[in-house]
């Protein structure tokens, strides 16, 4: 299957009868996505304003093809290399290049599928993204084999919100605990600016302290222009998945993200409106916000998430431990539906025969076609 110039990287497209998607040969960087809804088409996720542009020599490939989700081993920078491996920012998964498998169409679907043999740590990934006939949804798979020894590991999905403020509401399934980078995320004296409290502790959303004073809600979006924050939440293990989904009253859709907290058991949130202003970023990187669903402690990369930390002494897993025995698998779905402009937020996600309800706080509630059982189904090769 060829590859087409997208936004300045080569990239394979796939599409249904709901959704056209591309994903970058660099990275797996999964964007454009455009989802049909009746007569509209909506493209929640963000491209960087960089894409088409030559970045400069050194710039990790992951920035040069930033964009939609991607899928990271180990999740994290990785600055502190973790015993004799010294894996890139995100992980090889997020900056190799990775090789077509098949393209796979049936009445009812079609999937992708892409493969990686990672050398840092010797192993194998198998990338496999479906989409189904009549469905706004995507069916995400990662399965890692041949891997020895701890991983953190995690989808990176960034959307860009309308530049209008606080246009998009975030929520989550019920938090256990949440908690902003305890370090300081960017040094003024290289042109990075946050505005959240370092290290503070949080139960909401709507109130996380502020390196200014009192506290802010960083569930509407956008706001704080300038600054880039990081926080972590944990989510709650009831039931069989996890969610996190951001409405857009105005736009008259839902973004969600669907997932088994056993396996994916944080959401680290990205906020970044303009706040980095050295190359390739230079301020113009704004209204974006990564809602990226791992196992991992916030950002740091696989040496800190390995080792005991603050997060994984509360109880709460870091990291998976890997065996070439037991191949890992990653599921993982995110879709968006249409709501009414009187849907503000998701209060709850439920699971109904053949799909999902989303619940809003204003008591609306609308209905969307999901195979929630595929969060936790094995493919028949592992």
């Amino acid at each position: 299957m060829k590859t087409a110039l997208i936004a300045g990287q080569p990239s394979w497209k796939f599409a249904s009868d709901k959704v056209e998607a591309a994903i970058t040969r660099m990275g797996g960087h999964l964007a454009p996505v455009r989802f049909r809804l009746g007569r509209r088409v909506v493209e929640p996720f963000s491209i960087a304003p960089w894409a088409a542009e030559k970045c400069a020599k050194g710039t990790p490939p992951l920035l040069q093809a930033l964009r939609g989700d991607f899928f990271c081993a180990p999740f994290g920078g990785n600055e502190t290399s973790y015993r004799s491996e010294k894996h890139p920012p995100h992980g090889e998964a997020a900056n190799a290049n990775w090789r077509f498998a098949t393209l796979e169409r049936t009445a009812h679907s079609t999937t992708l599928h892409l493969s990686l043999k990672t050398k840092v740590r010797r192993g194998h990934i198998r990338k496999s993204i479906a989409l189904r006939r009549g469905q706004t949804a995507l069916y995400c798979r990662h399965v890692l084999s041949g891997f020895t020894g701890p991983m953190n590991f995690g989808h990176h999905a960034m959307l860009k919100f309308p530049d209008a403020p606080e246009s998009g509401h975030l929520s989550t399934s019920p938090i256990q605990y949440g908690q902003v980078l305890p370090t300081r995320f960017e040094n003024p004296a290289q042109g990075g600016y946050s505005s959240l409290l370092p290290g503070a502790v949080f139960r909401r959303l709507d109130h996380v302290p502020s390196v200014f004073g009192g506290n802010v809600d960083v569930s509407r979006y956008p706001a704080r222009r300038g600054f880039e924050d990081l926080l972590m939440v944990v989510h709650t293990t009831r039931g069989n998945f996890a969610w996190t989904a951001v409405a857009f009253p105005e736009e008259g859709y839902v973004w969600f993200s669907l997932k088994d907290p056993s396996v994916l058991q944080s959401t680290v949130l990205w906020i970044s409106n303009g706040g980095r202003h050295y190359a390739p970023w230079n301020g113009r990187h704004v209204n974006v916000m990564g809602l990226e669903d791992v196992t991992s402690y916030f950002h740091y990369g696989i040496a800190e998430s390995a080792r005991k930390n603050p997060v994984n002494r509360l109880g709460h897993a870091t990291a998976h431990q890997l065996s070439p025995k037991t191949p890992l698998v990653v599921n993982y779905i995110m879709g968006v539906a249409a709501i009414p402009r009187s849907f503000d937020r998701v209060r709850e996600i439920q699971p109904e025969r053949g799909g999902i309800a989303l619940v809003s706080s204003s008591g609306r509630t609308v209905h969307t076609k999901v195979d929630i059982e595929f969060l936790s189904s094995i493919p028949n090769e592992t």
